[in-house]
């Protein structure tokens, strides 16, 4: 759970990139329709650029290519450099790096052919800093380190804070974390000493990282809080949206729920505030954080799947933090099979990295062995070359690219597996739904035949029996005693039949299947409050329009029976509300039985030993839905059910 700024330090147009208003891109045009000379004319057609390359592709490469053509009329070379290198900036923040690092390729050709240390070095940077976007971590140690080298030899002591922090960071994504500290400690002294606070602010960020990731939460803590309060003081809002982010993350990695609301209530604060859809993203995954650490996980989940929704949408890198929280709040519901799959969904967003980092390692050996062919050919025009020497060459090549090769097709075979495994699974949950089903049918239709057999078969029965003991009373010469005894048998006759009756309508009600849920279930409702054991409250909205599949209306109507039921023998609730709603916008129907009896801990309901409950967990299962419990002792209980109907 890392949130690490990747660094760039442009060169010529860094102020220009800073300066977004719009009053600066006029005065550049002003200036530039007064002036004459043609270089001051292209640098300023640059710096315009510049102002735009952020966060307007089209504006910023239409400047761009103005400055080419008055280049090229003029036929003027010595702009060469500042010409790639604003198109080195335009496509890095279009997130083209690979067309970002061919500019900066061209000015390495262009600084060592006219022997330009600054420029080299600050050419070395940012191609450290696009390799690194890229994932080719490498190149991007291999320019960093030449870049600080060539830094420090030529003693360009103003770029000693921003060259120590791209290192920092390149070792940062090698998992060299000792290194990465070593040289966030020289950015962020280097900083200080060049008054340069956005170095201190990126070098707190990076060091703290990597305190993180060597699992010394509390040390990455203090970096943190150190980065938060100079980030307040410079008014720098991502450096301290990102900080109030990662100060979260690592309060939940000590199980500090204090710590984490405290940072969390400042992150809302300033969310208003927040450009940086990647920000915004992480945003979804703390509050997540915070309603774990409450045991809220209904409200975790939702803030998750609202963060997975956004940062698909958006192309956000956060999505790999979701996923990691998503696991971990199923593995503290003891849901162990969900808590896995999207464990599997982050591991496969990390193997989707290193596969990218292989990628660049392959492509780099192929530019080689073009390169070294060509050198080949070369060398055979001019000279016998020792060709015992050339073929160990070739040969120690190919055995390289096998084993990359090699490397590649059993990290694909692995991952078949994996899939091959999540197709069993879900063949698995589908053959345990088909059974479930078939059961709640059978017991539907065994319910159905029962109650036919009361009502219609022992019912009439009954009812036969009444109607010969009345004919023979009138035949009867009775004592007042035995008159008086009949009577009895009648009136006791007459329960026995109503009670058939009502235990063969709870079996099956007739209401139900002619009248449909809604009227079943109001009638059910106003049956328990005659009977003044408690009052009952019916509420529905938007379900009287729908037609409701049979099987369907069947389950919802037992589990709210279940649901009374329970509110009846075991909550001494005075008071019952039964809802059923239709959300039309997303297709659910929505049931809350609520009470206001004794209340329980709902983490006892994994221990229940009753049918009851398992019943109700077992038909929600069957409908897909989601069910969430509230309940405490003394403070009454509260279940609501979400089923899809789309």
């Amino acid at each position: 759970m890392r949130r690490l700024l990747i660094l760039l330090c442009f060169f010529f147009l860094q102020a220009a990139v800073q300066a977004q208003d719009s009053s600066v891109k006029d005065s550049l045009l002003k200036t530039f329709a007064d002036t004459k000379d043609d270089s001051t004319r292209i640098i300023l057609l640059l710096k315009v650029s510049g102002i735009y390359a952020k966060d307007s592709f089209d504006s910023s490469l239409s400047y761009l290519n103005k400055a080419v053509t008055l280049s090229n009329e003029k036929k003027i070379v010595s702009c060469d450099a500042f010409i790639n290198n604003g198109f080195f900036l335009l496509y890095y923040y279009d997130n083209n790096y690979k067309k970002a690092s061919e500019y900066g390729l061209k000015n390495i050709t262009i600084a060592q052919k006219i022997g330009d240390d600054k420029l080299l070095a600050k050419t070395y940077n940012n191609l450290a800093s696009s390799y690194n976007e890229m994932g080719n971590y490498k190149s991007a140690i291999d320019y960093s380190v030449k870049c600080l080298e060539l830094t420090e030899r030529i003693k360009d002591s103003t770029g000693f804070p921003l060259r120590n922090l791209t290192v920092s960071n390149t070792y940062y994504n090698l998992r060299q974390y000792d290194k990465s500290i070593f040289y966030s400690k020289r950015a962020i002294a280097f900083g200080k000493q060049f008054d340069n606070s956005f170095a201190v602010l990126m070098g707190l960020n990076n060091m703290a990282a990597a305190y993180s990731g060597k699992h010394e939460i509390d040390s990455a803590i203090i970096f943190y809080r150190e980065q938060l309060q100079l980030a307040e003081e410079n008014e720098d809002k991502t450096a301290m949206h990102y900080a109030l982010v990662n100060l979260c993350q690592n309060y939940f990695s000590n199980n500090d729920l204090a710590g984490v609301e405290k940072y969390a209530v400042k992150l809302k604060a300033a969310a208003t505030e927040i450009q940086d859809k990647k920000t915004i993203a992480e945003i979804y995954n703390v509050n997540a954080l915070r309603h774990i650490l409450r045991k809220e996980f209904f409200l975790a989940q939702t803030q998750l799947d609202s963060g997975i929704s956004f940062a698909i949408k958006e192309h956000a890198d956060a999505i790999g933090n979701l996923y990691q929280t998503y696991s971990k709040l199923y593995f503290m519901q003891n849901r162990i099979k969900e808590a896995e799959d999207y464990g599997y969904k982050y591991d496969s967003l990390q193997s989707a990295a290193n596969l990218k980092e292989l990628s660049f390692y392959i492509e780099d050996l192929n530019v080689q062995l073009e390169t070294q062919k060509k050198e080949d050919q070369i060398k055979l025009q001019q000279a016998q070359l020792d060709k015992k020497t050339t073929l160990n060459y070739f040969l120690s090549t190919g055995a390289v690219a096998l084993l990359l090769i090699l490397a590649l097709s059993y990290r694909n075979y692995r991952h078949r597996q994996k899939l091959q495994q999540l197709k069993i699974d879900e063949l698995e949950s589908e053959k345990q739904l088909a059974a479930t089903e078939a059961v709640l049918k059978g017991e539907e239709q065994e319910r159905t035949r029962l109650a036919k057999d009361l009502h219609d078969g022992l019912g009439g029965m009954l009812s036969g029996i009444k109607f010969s003991l009345n004919n023979m009373k009138g035949n009867l010469v009775m004592t007042p005693d035995n008159a008086q005894a009949f009577e009895r048998s009648i009136d006791m006759l007459d329960s026995s039949i109503r009670e058939m009756r009502r235990v063969a309508h709870n079996m099956m009600p007739e209401m139900l299947l002619k009248y449909g849920l809604d009227t079943a279930l109001k009638e059910f409702c106003t049956e328990i409050d005659r009977t003044d054991v408690m009052r009952i409250t019916y509420q529905s909205a938007g379900i009287n329009s729908i037609t409701l599949d049979q099987t369907l209306a069947v389950t919802v109507y037992r589990i709210v029976q279940e649901l009374v039921s329970n509110a009846l023998k075991h909550s001494k609730a005075k008071n019952v509300l039964v809802q059923v709603h239709r959300l039309e916008n997303e297709k659910l129907l929505a049931i809350t039985v609520e009470d206001d009896g004794a209340g329980f801990d709902p983490k006892k309901l994994n221990q229940s030993a009753g049918m009851g409950w398992q019943n109700i967990q077992s038909r929600v299962d069957f409908l897909k839905g989601r069910l969430d419990v509230q309940s405490s002792p003394g403070n009454g209980t509260s279940v609501m059910i979400e089923i899809s109907i789309a």
